[in-house]
């Protein structure tokens, strides 16, 4: 929804709003850029708003990136592949994302999607048919993971 011209924000309170609304929690800037244009904010006045939000460090792409792999993986359980897709759709560098996706850790990946398919499994009635692996490995992929990752564990079950 945008809002009324008449109720456009000025340049200082939508910098000083979008200032607040980074320094509570990690944003990008295509997240900051949209919240901007709702807000009844120009173009270029977005811009230079933007570009003074990154001169003081309330947005850093390479730290949302970071934020954003680490929170996904840890409370949605979601695989690299579903993570570096999010982040692409936000508009985040190839270079930020390769450094977020190399910061996750083995063991804790491996873990997550050993939980994930151990309770889809057990929601399953027949655990031991052809049908019922292919419909894991369709639901570990649904969360990005990589099927390479899915069939060490299929093998197990």
């Amino acid at each position: 929804m945008k809002r009324n011209a008449s109720h456009a924000l000025t340049f200082e309170q939508a910098l000083q709003r979008s200032a607040s609304l980074c320094s509570t929690s990690e944003h990008c800037i295509a997240d900051i850029l949209e919240k901007l244009l709702r807000w009844g904010v120009s173009k270029t006045e977005s811009e230079q708003i933007i570009d003074k939000l990154i001169d003081e460090k309330y947005i850093d792409e390479t730290r949302y990136a970071l934020a954003y792999t680490k929170d996904k993986l840890r409370f949605s359980h979601w695989g690299r592949i579903k993570i570096k897709a999010m982040l692409r759709m936000q508009h985040i560098s190839d270079h930020d994302i390769s450094n977020a996706l190399e910061h996750i850790n083995p063991e804790e990946y491996t873990t997550i999607l050993e939980g994930v398919l151990d309770t889809k499994r057990r929601t399953m009635s027949d655990t031991d048919s052809y049908a019922s692996r292919a419909k894991l490995i369709r639901f570990a992929l649904q969360r990005g993971f990589e099927m390479h990752e899915i069939t060490k564990f299929i093998s197990e079950y």
